[in-house]
């Protein structure tokens, strides 16, 4: 406790401070309590009682109880079972990658972004996964599909919607989704918290296993996209990148060394240095 007449040694407060509705933080509750108050009630003594707790000795105001940090997990913590990718039960949807739409892309670099999104459709051809390509509202300023994901998938469904902002309203890219038979969506698109977010949280409403491919969605920045994976993580979808979801895929790399290797290797400029050193061993033990 602080001694009588303590308080007396503390300076009044000037100006505006002086009034009595400014003087305490709790308003009209007590004017003996002063904006110093905090510094006295620092110098209290802590007392932990049975539960942890820390209560403050004053006998003048209630006690205030601190309460321990909770350490427990979130209940929806690894609730679910972990749901491998599986090639015979997966399709790819590209959603909204358009020339418009990447102009606003800025979490990621432009060459960085477009080696991302060809490196999934790489991997979505390797692994023959059926593939649905998507566009909203072409003629308008969003633009075209790229050309590049054209040219990688000239036979692929290709849905043009004509104004949907959310691709799952669209009749017949649903119809085109549910017609694989898969239950496992990979799903990547511009941008991140709208033309991702949307047709996953739609999708996991319906029962699908939805897996975002982070880097090979975009959005304006780190803030918008941070909060959409908040979003479509806390509803049940599953962030991997496209490295990450080629080997969950792939399982085993007795089953192809090569295939795989150079896929990696077309977009990963350290993992060609890495597949040459192995080449390199390969053909001197063959030579021995």
């Amino acid at each position: 406790m602080a001694p009588r007449g303590f308080y007396s040694l503390i300076p009044a407060v000037r100006g505006n401070w002086s009034r009595p509705d400014h003087r305490s933080f709790y308003g009209t509750l007590s004017q003996k309590i002063t904006i110093y108050r905090p510094i006295v009630l620092f110098f209290k003594v802590l007392i932990m009682d049975s539960t942890q707790h820390a209560v403050l000795t004053d006998t003048e105001h209630p006690p205030v109880l601190i309460q321990p940090r909770n350490t427990q997990p979130r209940e929806n913590a690894m609730t679910k079972p972990y749901a491998k990718l599986d090639k015979n039960n997966a399709a790819v949807l590209l959603v909204d990658h358009q020339a418009g739409l990447l102009s606003l892309v800025r979490d990621f670099q432009p060459d960085q972004f477009k080696n991302n999104v060809l490196a999934l459709g790489d991997l979505a051809k390797y692994f023959k996964l059926p593939t649905i390509l998507t566009t909203s509202f072409e003629q308008g300023p969003n633009g075209p599909l790229v050309q590049e994901l054209k040219d990688q998938f000239p036979d692929a469904p290709y849905i043009a919607r004509p104004g949907q902002i959310n691709a799952w309203d669209n009749e017949d890219f649903v119809k085109a989704v549910k017609a694989t038979g898969k239950k496992q969506l990979i799903i990547a698109g511009v941008v991140t918290e709208v033309c991702v977010a949307f047709p996953a949280l739609a999708a996991l409403e319906e029962g699908f296993d939805v897996f975002v491919v982070t880097d090979a969605s975009g959005t304006f920045n780190e803030v918008t996209r941070n909060a959409a994976w908040d979003r479509m993580s806390q509803a049940g979808a599953q962030l991997m990148s496209w490295f990450g979801v080629a080997c969950e895929l792939h399982r085993d790399w007795r089953n192809d060394v090569e295939g795989l290797g150079t896929l990696f290797a077309n977009h990963i400029p350290d993992y060609r240095n890495l597949m040459a050193s192995y080449s390199a061993v390969q053909a001197a033990s063959q030579g021995k």
